[in-house]
Parts: C-alpha cells; structure tokens; sequence
C-alpha cells in the first residue's frame, strides 16, 4: 500500500521504501512550494530590496550550448528588487540570494519544517548547520558542472530546469579535486568535465513543485528552460558527512605536503582516528590554508543594457 503524506505536509509524495534511498541514490521528490506566497515576484522583490551586498551574487554566462565558461560576478546597485527581477526575465544572468533567512525570519522557518519533515521520515536522520539559498535566473540560464561540500538537495518552485547528475566517484569527481574543494583551493564551478560525461549522467527535468535530492558531492549540471526560474537549495551536515569532511580534509593537508597518492577514505578504524586529529590541528590553527574567497565584481546589472549586463571598472570583495 503506498503512504502519502499529509496536505500540511511539503513532501506530498512519500514512500514507504525511500528511507532505503535517501542519500546514497538521487531522489525526485513531489512538494507544495510551487504556489507559496514566499516565492511570488512581490516577495522576491522585497528580499532583495532588503538583502545586504555580502549577502547575495548575481551572475552572467554567455549563451552558449554545454558547460559554459567562467562566470562573471556582478552587482545590482541601485536597483529595486522588482527591477532586478524584470531584468532577470528577459535578460541572462542569475541571482542568488545566500541568506534569506537572516533577511526574513520566514524563509528559516520554511527550512526548519523541511528538514523537520524529512528527520522525521529518515530513521537515524539528524541534520545541523542547515542553509537556503535561492536561485532567481533567466531563461535558458545554465550553470556550470560543480560539486558541492555539504548535503545538498534542489527545490524548483517556478519555471522549469534540466538537471544533469552524475556519480560521485572517478572520473566524474576525482579524490585530488574533491580534496581541494574542500580545502578552498578549488572553486566549485572549477571541477574538471568532459562532454562525454553527459552520457553516464542521469537526467530530471525538474517541474514546479519538484524536487532532487542527490548522494553526497555529487557532481551535477544546470539548464534552464525558455522561461523565468525560480527555485532554492537546501544544504545540511550531520555527523557522518562530517567524517567524510574531515577524511578528505585530512588527505588534501597529507597529498599536499608529502606526496602521498594513495589515501584511504574509510571513516572508522584507527587510520580515521588520526585523520580526524590531523584536520582538527590544521584546520582551527594558522596552518589552516582555507581562506577567504574573493570575487571580482565587472558588470553592473542595467535593464537599458544587451541581456541586463554593462561593463563597469572591476572590483573585489570577499567573504
């Protein structure tokens, strides 16, 4: 017999079977977010209206087919919400809004229910240092191959995307590269793709009110349709990503300065013990080689200018 979930539940398509799934296999998932009043343009608007610089990018890809190439960081000075989400309908670029939640107390209470909903589904399922973030992009946006560090999970509330998975093992994400992710020194939207990669992905075309939740640093691919997207993503830790961070945290300090090749990634025994005290001494010291990222600010979102963008004197800032 299938389970449904309740109507006041956000999840309106859970199974008995997908705590079985959930986190080693990707998961499309149902949801009742596509009609919220949180994601309407007037409440868009006033997010941005209200969201602080360090608290938001806007980017500009080139209309190209496949992965595009490096993006470029902008800045929407000046402008209402409403005029930067005018823009963003018929323009190319893509904003991206890091803390709603400290902007609107709503939006946490949004993640705090979701996740609610699925410690509550998951048994043994505990997550902390949970985000939202929510992506405002133009028709036919695409955004780059990338891996992300924490839990991750894609929620698309309007409009609609082609979201490319691919698994989280070589060659699609290679040990070394997963490594300097985490220690900084390798951009997310810097991984290494090829092409030919596409056919091993798995492919969702993800609706208004779905949504993809996929295995841990799992590399994947974004493309818009021919209109207006609007969706968010929710990121999350609990303590066995936490082993896994700390693992290749602690094989990219060992890779790095004695040339070892073969590193186990194991997260039990006492291998894992010693890498767990290793990234605990480098990581909370100086010889920690996180740093800030610094993003270079070039174009000026302007709805007079070709697809929303003008050049401007570049500029830095990080965070």
């Amino acid at each position: 017999m299938n389970m449904t979930m309740q109507t006041d539940q956000i999840i309106t398509d859970w199974q008995p079977h997908y705590p079985s799934l959930f986190g080693g296999h990707s998961l499309a998932l149902s949801h009742s977010l596509a009609n919220s009043p949180l994601f309407t343009d007037a409440a868009l608007a006033r997010l941005i209206d209200n969201t602080p610089r360090e608290a938001y990018h806007v980017n500009y890809s080139q209309k190209t087919p496949g992965n595009p190439p490096k993006r470029r960081e902008g800045e929407i000075k000046g402008l209402t919400g409403q005029q930067v989400i005018d823009v963003v309908k018929k323009g190319n670029i893509w904003v991206n809004l890091t803390a709603p939640a400290k902007t609107d107390p709503a939006y946490g209470e949004l993640l705090d229910s979701l996740y609610a909903e699925f410690e509550e589904r998951v048994p043994g399922f505990s997550s902390y240092k949970r985000n939202l973030t929510i992506l405002i992009s133009s028709p036919n946006v695409s955004v780059k191959y990338h891996s992300d560090v924490p839990g991750q999970s894609l929620w698309q509330v309007r409009g609609t995307k082609k979201v490319y998975v691919y698994p989280a093992k070589a060659p699609f994400i290679s040990q070394p590269a997963l490594e300097k992710l985490i220690l900084g020194q390798l951009r997310e939207t810097d991984m290494p793709y090829e092409p030919w990669y596409d056919g091993y992905a798995e492919v969702h075309m993800l609706e208004a009110g779905k949504m993809l939740h996929w295995p841990l640093n799992g590399p994947h691919r974004v493309v818009n349709e021919g209109m207006l997207n609007v969706s968010f993503t929710t990121e999350h830790w609990t303590d066995e990503l936490r082993k896994h961070y700390a693992v290749n945290y602690a094989n990219g300090i060992l890779r790095a300065r004695t040339g070892m090749q073969k590193l186990s990634q194991q997260v039990t025994g006492l291998s894992y013990y010693s890498k767990l005290a290793l990234a605990g001494l480098v990581k909370f010291t100086p010889l920690n080689p996180q740093k800030k990222k610094v993003y270079k600010v070039d174009f000026q979102v302007d709805p007079s200018a070709p697809e929303g963008v003008r050049d401007i004197e570049g500029y830095s800032f990080s965070k």
